[in-house]
């Protein structure tokens, strides 16, 4: 996956964040971030990993995103690595 691509997937997963209030509120408590920083931030190749951490926290979050971008569990961990960071995967 190449790094524009990653920043694009990591984008869609911040915008389907935004979508729903719940996911939304746990992110940003999770995160420290602000309603306000959400946008600005969105260029950070760091802060956008985060957001990928977040929707990948648990098997609803990452299926609920996959579902809606027509993406992969497999795609968001390959934009993850790619965007600098996240854990291997151990299994």
């Amino acid at each position: 996956m190449r790094h524009d691509q990653a920043e694009t997937l990591a984008i869609q997963a911040l915008s389907w964040l935004a979508s729903d209030e719940d996911n939304l509120s746990q992110f940003l408590n999770v995160t420290g971030a602000a309603p306000g920083d959400l946008r600005a931030r969105a260029v950070e190749p760091e802060f956008l990993g985060f957001v990928l951490d977040f929707i990948m926290r648990d098997d609803k979050t990452i299926l609920g995103f996959c579902n809606a971008a027509s993406a992969t569990p497999e795609s968001v961990q390959r934009a993850r690595v790619e965007l600098g960071g996240g854990l291997p995967n151990w299994t």
